[in-house]
């Protein structure tokens, strides 16, 4: 199964059977070709308690014509995907590509033909076990990738979208607890395991915000155009790092975890450069997972200056007052019943502050998350979920916006 798959499965301390299982093995030659990946849709049914504006807020509003309810069939929070993963040991060398696409299931148009579909991975790595390992390419993000990999809704829905039909993936818990990790180029080099220590430092493309102007950014509200005027660019490379400790004893299992990110970013207030805001964005975060028999606990907590919140550098900065601190974090449960059901239960909540001396406006102020789900392995490959949830939105200015939604789906791994 594909390495980031596995990761997230086991993350999210759903490590159902289906994780110990390889994907489609085919030898060709020296080569190991592995394929792999997981397809899953849920059925979701929300209801919307208010219409205000909370600029960044996660919580579904009223629609246009003021009804408070909807439904959709879609993705969950990890993508559909098919991985075509190449491994081979050549010269004393571990040598691996991957290449993946996520296509989603529903589309809003008429026809029902544009289902988003995303090309996340796309790498190369080589390495051996006694010096370490360095990859190039595309890839999920090191900074806050334990955070999403360890959310147990990472087999179901979680927060945000959920009267959305047709995008790629929901939320989870991005923006409600953590920042998104995303994927992104980049060059990595993760250390051999030392009895369970391992890190990972890199360095990752310089273009995580967004460069468009304000009448077609479609990220308005969560980053760019809304928040550094017309344009963001970044004059160095991304730096992110994480290191972690794993350990196995009896019944007892975990990991704790430390990451950073850092970039330097440049603003502008127009297409044209002509008013410059430069500042960098830093951000670090600590978390812990552990495991007792059936029970399971997670606890995550992140804290930065102009890296924003939801997406990295979204609402990070105001142009007349400097970088604006964040924090936020979630507290997971986890149970396995005699039925082999999961139980979970989890609250995240994501902080944004005013810049200094920043008046008081509809700019979100937190964004909350409780959650509860069951997820049932019906069989080795596939299981069964059934989540609930509930948003809270809240603005500087006093605006609040609320939303609950329910869903129920099924994911299949291979």
């Amino acid at each position: 199964m594909n390495k980031n798959i596995k990761l997230a499965v086991a993350g999210a301390v759903l490590a159902l059977s289906a994780s110990a299982d390889a994907g489609i093995i085919i030898p060709a030659g020296d080569w190991t070709l592995d394929i792999n990946g997981n397809v899953n849709a849920f059925a979701s049914w929300h209801n919307a308690d208010e219409s205000n504006t909370v600029t960044g807020g996660l919580a579904n509003k009223k629609d246009r014509l003021g009804e408070d309810k909807g439904q959709n069939i879609n993705t969950g929070l990890l993508p559909a995907w098919i991985g075509f993963t190449g491994t081979t040991r050549q010269n004393d060398t571990d040598v691996k590509f991957e290449l993946s696409m996520q296509p989603g299931v529903s589309d809003n148009g008429a026809t029902g033909d544009f289902s988003t579909t995303a090309f996340r991975t796309s790498y190369v790595s080589f390495g051996d076990k006694s010096w370490g390992t360095i990859k190039l390419g595309k890839d999920i993000g090191i900074f806050a990738s334990n955070a999403i990999l360890s959310d147990m809704t990472l087999l179901g829905v979680g927060g945000g979208l959920a009267s959305t039909s047709g995008a790629n993936t929901t939320l989870g818990g991005i923006g409600t607890g953590y920042l998104y990790a995303a994927w992104k180029g980049q060059v990595a080099y993760t250390t051999p395991n030392f009895n369970g220590f391992q890190a990972t430092v890199g360095i990752t493309n310089p273009n995580q915000g967004t460069d468009e102007p304000a009448a077609t950014n479609g990220l308005k509200g969560l980053a760019g155009a809304s928040l550094y005027g017309t344009t963001l660019n970044q004059d160095r490379f991304g730096i992110e790092g994480q290191a972690q400790y794993s350990f196995n004893a009896d019944n007892f299992s975990g990991k704790i975890w430390v990451g950073g990110v850092s970039n330097r970013v440049t603003g502008t207030t127009t297409d044209t450069g002509t008013t410059r805001h430069e500042y960098t964005a830093d951000a670090a975060d600590i978390g812990v997972n552990l495991n007792a028999g059936n029970a399971g606990f997670t606890g995550y907590y992140y804290k930065g200056d102009g890296v924003g919140t939801t997406l990295l550098l979204g609402n990070g900065y105001s142009t007349t007052n400097g970088t604006r601190k964040s924090d936020g974090g979630y507290l997971q449960a986890t149970y396995v019943l005699p039925t082999k059901t999961k139980l979970g239960v989890a609250y995240g909540r994501s902080n944004l502050d005013r810049a200094a001396n920043e008046a008081v406006s509809d700019l979100v102020d937190s964004n909350e998350r409780y959650t509860a789900g069951l997820y049932h392995p019906l069989t080795k490959h596939l299981n069964l979920v059934a989540e609930w949830n509930q948003i809270e939105s809240r603005a500087h200015s006093g605006n609040r916006n609320q939303a609950t939604s329910g869903s129920l789906g099924a994911i299949l791994f291979f």
